[in-house]
């Protein structure tokens, strides 16, 4: 909605308000213009409802607001008698609208002294639960988000299964720009499986003032751009969703606004320096180790080692028997039974299942393992005997291709090797030309919402013809440690500022085996109660909390105990 949209929405609403409760207010004591005037008008509500003042914030904070309205509405028939269950449901199916009889009837009497307290024990049980969600959103959306680690971009700094406090407030909050949606969920009501929100309306993009910038090699939540893998810029195909309806993504910011950005051989750099990381980043790349007499899983597992494949023949599968094994498996080849075999990550295949099935499975010793290492790890395996070397994988194949950003021929970058480019800042202009403008296409016309043509001589926005473009935003370039593991911005290119979502800041809990089912789940405790950022090595902080709890408890134990001994 436009701004002269948004005005005559809210211009409707207090017409409408006006129409439906002057009377009522005139039967509580105050005049019949009081209700006509714009936020006035619901201090003067809430006197008449016996609420605080302060509640009519809560008709300012989208998500919140249609809770609050929602309670205003019955609270408003209860303050004039109307009690019942039937007129507290009559008045949510008609949005309100039942108000009007009670505003229209003959003699409204005001019940200024009415009792606060629900008169059931359901009624108890309902208020308890939307002051509770009342409380949650606001915290959910304003201060601090719980999120967990789905896959592995971000390790080994971030774990799957990392469980994240998500702070909202050092970026800024950003305020909800969905209007109408179900209170603390994202995008799809669980169990249910349906869109928990509705496209339209859609509020102005709005950030609170932040505690501090997003730095250069920050991690930072964001919502992802692009929202669909499989089809990046295919508009037909591409998911549709509000700004903060799209998926969240947790990532590294390598680069912010104005910065010149490179990758050379796998390495970062930015403004001609290579990247520095913050002591807790491990940067990792796909390596490939070689030993003429065979790459051992065991021993290489015995290291420590733990980013790898491995492969099994075996001779005797059977339909029954495979879909047994296709929790532990990534990946088959061979079709048929002589020459079967499966790849499966570094745990291997259970040999009580093996046993169990009667397979006869056998591991290859391959001369070549392809694994997932830091440059510490790499040259740590170097000195592993039998180990013969080990070889980092950089792709110096620079065919132009559509793949990597910008998704255009006849760029030519990949995961390896790719730029430069300069990361767009508000303010900043740029020279369009033919060979470069599909490195801001979807800027000009995606995120900064200009119709852009193209003839075979000029290049027009909103019916213009420009040479020039200037940002209207902020934009960043996010890329996961796991560098040759991570979906991220040489894909699908920049992050706009208002896709920001918040910085993870503390680790409250960790499950090592997340995705292998709860039988396999393990805790890591080392990771409980740390932090995401800082300087040296983690330091777990559950010794502490877990020891204030026990103090408070033994303390609240012996008040309880004394008070009854006093009576």
């Amino acid at each position: 909605m436009t701004l002269s949209q948004w005005i005559l929405f809210a211009l409707a609403l207090q017409i409408i308000h006006f129409l439906g409760t002057w009377k009522l207010y005139v039967a509580a004591g105050f005049k019949a213009w009081q209700a006509a005037v714009p936020v006035y008008n619901a201090v003067i509500l809430m006197k008449i409802i016996n609420r605080p003042s302060w509640w009519v914030l809560f008709l300012f904070i989208p998500t919140i607001n249609l809770i609050i309205i929602g309670v205003i509405w019955v609270e408003t028939l209860r303050s004039f008698g109307k009690n019942k269950a039937i007129d507290t449901f009559g008045v949510l199916a008609t949005f309100g609208l039942t108000i009007f009889s009670l505003n229209y009837s003959k003699n409204p009497i005001h019940i200024k002294d009415r009792s606060l307290r629900p008169r059931t024990g359901l009624g108890e049980t309902v208020s308890s639960i939307l002051f509770a969600v009342v409380a949650a959103t606001i915290v959910h959306n304003y201060f601090i988000q719980p999120y967990i680690i789905p896959t592995g971009s971000l390790e080994k700094s971030l774990l799957i299964g990392d469980f994240l406090f998500v702070s909202k407030f050092h970026y800024g909050a950003r305020t909800p720009m969905t209007a109408v949606s179900v209170p603390m969920v994202h995008d799809t009501i669980p169990g249910l499986k349906i869109r928990s929100y509705l496209k339209k309306p859609q509020l102005p993009y709005f950030r609170l003032p932040a505690l501090q910038k997003i730095k250069r090699n920050d991690i930072v939540v964001f919502s992802w751009p692009a929202d669909t893998v499989r089809q990046f810029f295919v508009r037909e195909k591409r998911v549709d969703k509000p700004i903060d309806k799209k998926s969240n993504y947790v990532k590294r910011c390598v680069a912010i606004p104005g910065d010149t950005l490179e990758i050379i051989d796998g390495f970062v750099h930015t403004n001609g320096e290579k990247n520095n990381y913050p002591s807790r980043a491990e940067i990792q790349f796909t390596f490939n180790a070689y030993a003429a007499k065979g790459v051992s899983s065991r021993n290489l597992i015995a290291q420590g080692f733990e980013s790898f494949n491995r492969r099994y023949k075996i001779e005797n599968i059977t339909e029954n028997s495979y879909q047994q094994l296709i929790p532990y498996i990534i990946g088959r080849s061979g079709n048929t039974v002589e020459n079967f075999s499966v790849i499966t990550e570094a745990k291997g295949l259970p040999i009580d299942l093996v046993r169990k099935l009667n397979l006869r499975a056998s591991e290859l010793l391959e001369v070549k393992k392809e694994m997932t290492l830091t440059i510490e790890e790499a040259l740590a395996l170097r000195k592993v005997a039998g180990i013969d070397s080990v070889v980092q994988k950089i792709n110096k194949n620079k065919i132009p291709n559509e793949t990597f950003f910008p998704n255009k021929i006849p760029f030519d970058w990949n995961e390896d090797n790719f730029g430069p480019l300069v990361i767009p800042k508000k303010g900043m202009t740029v020279e369009l030309t033919r060979s470069n403008l599909s490195l801001y296409k979807k800027i000009i016309t995606d995120y900064e919402s200009n119709n852009l043509e193209i003839t075979p001589t000029e290049i027009l926005i909103n019916g213009k013809v420009k040479d020039r473009y200037t940002f209207k935003k902020d934009y960043y370039w996010m890329m996961g440690d796991n560098r040759h593991r991570s979906e991220d911005s040489r894909f699908w290119g920049f992050v706009p500022d208002d896709h920001i979502v918040g910085k993870p800041v503390f680790i409250w809990f960790s499950i090592k085996g997340i995705n292998d089912g709860i039988k396999n789940w393990s805790v890591r405790w080392d990771r409980v109660f740390t932090t995401v950022d800082g300087p040296g090595e983690r330091i777990s902080y559950f010794p502490y909390f877990a020891g204030i709890v026990l103090i408070w408890q033994g303390f609240v134990f012996f008040r309880r105990r004394k008070s009854k001994s006093v009576e």
